[in-house]
């Protein structure tokens, strides 16, 4: 089978939508199938690349680590057309999403649409969002998922929300498997020496994008004031973004910086001997549509304290591999941090084993033939044009257009009238 993938994020980008791509296509490619991935430019990308096309994008775009595609040329037809695809899958609903949806209706194939992200929860990377915005942002989502042959939610949790929506194309659970003889072994004690990590540490860690919709301050606040209150406990912090000068300045004014160690972007088998360094995982965010890094960690045998979120309760199993707070203060975190410190050697080893077992039921071989079944079944089926639903998605983009115009506006009549009053003295006559 020729499976065509279309993401606006790629490796070397790091977040879960880029290594969510990269983990089915290399699991199909291992089984025969050809993949064939389209994604933006990105700074540092491999010079090596196989079947993979990168489309010119705006780097950094609004001060963020992602990028934005410009529009498609030419080159991509001709590649296609040497390609021929059987699968149009694509991982978002907007840019190189809108170029999936016209490759599946020029071609006539099966369109596979991954709701990955919660896109109202990512607004604040664009210039004057509003409530508004925010609204129309969902309306998108939920009328391109009805363009589409089928879609695939990472968690249950995603699956009732777009139900809920009013998402009508078949929806079937296909979370991103975890590579469990990847993450299985590792070295932790290595990883702690190289970093200055007392061998007999009490260690928490966290892995992942740093930006603001992982709610990170939350989380750099609640493991501080475990690390106050427990001498022997250190955090390591593997990752980058913009949320990490927050980080750092939370543990500053706490006075708990020396031991917070923050090892940046690792690649593996550092990333893997990072995880294996860790006692237990620790997870605030609630904007995930599935807890990648989570499954990775109990792939490792690492325990996880997590928010109860979407894609958070799929995994952690409370309180038998981890615990599942539906209190979010920094004390009921805290406290959790403290529960799994104070369990003895034998029960912290069952945590350990029980974090296991949940990865095997997250494994990539299962998930990609959950993904490849339905592939076949979409293969077998008439091509439909769904019209009515395509005019319903371009009114929405219209509404989009109009308000971001609107408010484009206001902002330049606002700029003009400041600079050519100047600032309004209000002190008194």
């Amino acid at each position: 089978m020729n499976i065509v993938m279309l993401t606006n994020t790629f490796t070397p980008h790091v977040g879960g939508v880029a290594r969510s791509v990269a983990a089915f296509s290399d699991e199909y490619r291992r089984r025969g199938h050809r993949v064939l991935v389209v994604a933006p430019e990105f700074d540092n990308q491999p010079a090596d690349e196989v079947d993979v096309v990168r489309i010119p994008a705006i780097q950094h775009f609004n001060g963020s680590d992602f990028s934005a595609v410009l529009p498609v040329s030419g080159l991509l037809t001709e590649t296609l057309d040497v390609f021929g695809p059987d699968i149009v899958h694509t991982h978002h609903p907007y840019l190189l999403g809108m170029t999936a949806l016209r490759i599946a209706r020029y071609r006539e194939l099966p369109l596979v649409f991954t709701h990955h992200t919660l896109y109202e929860q990512y607004t604040h990377y664009v210039p004057l969002d509003s409530p508004a915005f925010r609204r129309f942002v969902i309306e998108l989502a939920t009328r391109y998922a009805n363009l589409c042959d089928q879609v695939f939610a990472p968690s249950e949790s995603i699956a009732d929300l777009l139900w809920e929506r009013d998402v009508e194309a078949p929806i079937a659970v296909v979370p991103t498997g975890v590579d469990l003889e990847r993450f299985a072994h590792g070295d932790g004690a290595g990883f702690r020496a190289a970093r200055d990590i007392p061998a007999g540490a009490f260690v928490v860690g966290h892995l992942g994008r740093l930006a603001p919709e992982k709610n990170l301050e939350f989380l750099a606040g609640a493991v501080a004031r475990f690390l106050k209150s427990t001498p022997n406990a250190h955090f390591l912090l593997v990752g980058e973004g913009p949320s990490a000068p927050v980080i750092h300045a939370v543990f500053e004014d706490e006075g708990v910086i020396e031991r917070l160690h923050h090892a940046g972007i690792l690649k593996p088998p550092e990333l893997v001997n990072a995880y294996h360094a860790m006692d237990v995982f620790a997870f605030a965010s609630r904007s995930e549509t599935q807890g990648m890094v989570l499954t990775e960690a109990m792939a490792a045998g690492v325990p996880v304290v997590g928010l109860d979120a979407p894609g958070v309760r799929e995994v952690i199993r409370d309180p038998l591999n981890g615990r599942l707070l539906r209190e979010e203060t920094v004390a009921a975190f805290a406290a959790a941090l403290h529960w799994v410190l104070a369990l003895p050697p034998e029960k912290r080893q069952q945590l350990r084993r029980r974090a296991l077992q949940t990865a095997v039921d997250f494994s990539l071989p299962r998930s990609a033939d959950k993904a490849l079944d339905r592939y076949e079944m979409l293969r077998e089926k008439a091509f439909v044009t769904r019209t009515d639903q395509y005019d319903q998605w371009q009114r929405v983009l219209d509404l989009i257009k109009a308000e971001w115009d609107i408010l484009m506006g206001i902002a330049g009549a606002a700029g003009a009238a400041f600079s050519e009053t100047g600032p309004i003295d209000r002190t008194p006559p």
